[in-house]
């Protein structure tokens, strides 16, 4: 069939993530792979009760179409939180709500980026992030990172050697996929280097609220005194993600142009979903069920931590996040992840190869791994299985040199 489809579909292919996943739907299978919450601390209870409120108090109009914006008391209650969590100044107006945060992400693609557009990310970045963006045809520079995060000189000499750069992407706080976090003076530093060129910045935060250690620190969007910061936030990591509820807030003039990308796509958020969760917020505390939720996840990052401490071999290095739900391990050159992943999938241990989360390839030798949603006794099985083939696979590439 001779179909002729866009150009822009030509580098586009099914997220590796989300494949992988298809297999780790298996029941034996032990899953560091996604980023997913842990379905127990879902509050199934407690959303029953708040769904017939819903229904029984505006029941219509929960199933009635909304505004392109959202639902106002719910833009009301992110604002709030923003100013509360992330120390911003805003208020609804600035606020969309969108399908997911991963929604936030296409629009910027479709609001800024022309075709060989340059896009700054660092290097790893989000591989849900990298594929949105692709389908805009743009070139990504990947800036180098260190244990800190983004190296800011190292932006600021691509920054004033580089022309048509449109927008960097970054996760300052347990970026995904290395967890680590941004210090403040970095945070500083990266701001003082935007106002001088005057780039747009799309700053994802889904994990800020997931802190288990350390000062909180402001957003970038907190930091902004030009209206460079685009701020994404989500409730899929610190609610449910089936809700598919995230939100952008941005200035009037870059909101304005996500508020018509948002119409042209899907009109708005779903209504039922937007008045269930400010409902609950209304009902419950959402700081409480967040505090449930690091609870739990503390206690699994530090039995990953500890187990790996135990039974990978010398060489292999990993990270240590505040917050957030994943780690990142980075093993010697001359092992490849993907081979590896292929003999711990055969131990029935998953996780995600390393390559995908940088943009233009290479560093085949890491992987990341999630510590949120399996529990304790099963992690410590399948990091000892991780550890058995990584054993097994430095020895044989020692005694093949």
């Amino acid at each position: 069939m001779a179909v002729q489809f866009a150009k822009r579909m030509q580098g586009l292919k099914g997220s590796e993530i989300r494949e992988l996943l298809k297999l780790t739907q298996q029941p034996q299978i032990i899953s560091f792979a996604g980023g997913m919450p842990a379905p127990e601390m879902f509050p199934v209870e407690e959303m029953k009760k708040v769904s017939v409120a819903v229904l029984e108090e505006n029941g219509r109009a929960a199933m009635q179409y909304t505004t392109t914006e959202g639902y106002e008391p719910l833009r009301e209650k992110i604002a709030q939180r923003m100013n509360d969590k992330n120390q911003t100044n805003v208020d609804k107006d600035d606020i969309l709500i969108t399908s997911g945060s991963q929604q936030g992400l296409d629009f910027a693609g479709k609001v800024f980026i022309d075709e060989g557009d340059v896009i700054l990310c660092e290097s790893p970045s989000y591989i849900g992030a990298i594929n949105a963006f692709k389908s805009y045809l743009p070139n990504f520079i990947d800036v180098p990172t260190d244990d800190g995060g983004m190296i800011m000189e190292e932006l600021d000499k691509i920054l004033a050697t580089t022309d048509k750069v449109k927008m960097v992407y970054v996760i300052p706080d347990f970026q995904n996929p290395t967890g680590r976090t941004w210090s403040l003076e970095r945070r500083k530093k990266f701001m003082e280097i935007i106002n001088k060129y005057e780039i747009p910045v799309l700053e994802d935060n889904p994990y800020g609220d997931l802190r288990f250690e350390g000062e909180s620190l402001p957003s970038l969007k907190a930091l902004d005194t030009k209206g460079l910061v685009i701020f994404l936030g989500t409730f899929s990591k610190i609610f449910c993600p089936g809700y598919r509820l995230g939100w952008t807030c941005a200035s009037e003039e870059i909101l304005s142009k996500f508020n018509f990308a948002k119409q042209g796509a899907d009109l708005q958020a779903s209504t039922i979903s937007q008045m269930e969760v400010s409902k609950f917020m209304d009902m419950y505390s959402l700081d409480e069920h967040v505090e449930s939720i690091k609870e739990v996840y503390v206690k699994r990052r530090d039995v990953m931590l500890k187990t790996m401490q135990d039974e990978f071999p010398e060489g292999i290095k990993f990270t240590h996040p505040e917050g957030g739900l994943f780690t990142w391990v980075e093993l010697p050159s001359h092992l490849n992840a993907r081979e590896i992943l292929l003999k711990c999938l055969e131990k029935n241990v998953a996780y995600v190869a390393g390559g995908g989360f940088f943009p233009n390839g290479g560093r085949e030798n890491t992987f990341r791994l999630n510590y949120s949603n399996m529990p304790e006794d099963k992690i410590k099985i399948g990091i000892k299985s991780i550890g058995e083939v990584l054993k097994e696979a430095m020895q044989l590439a020692g005694a093949t040199k």
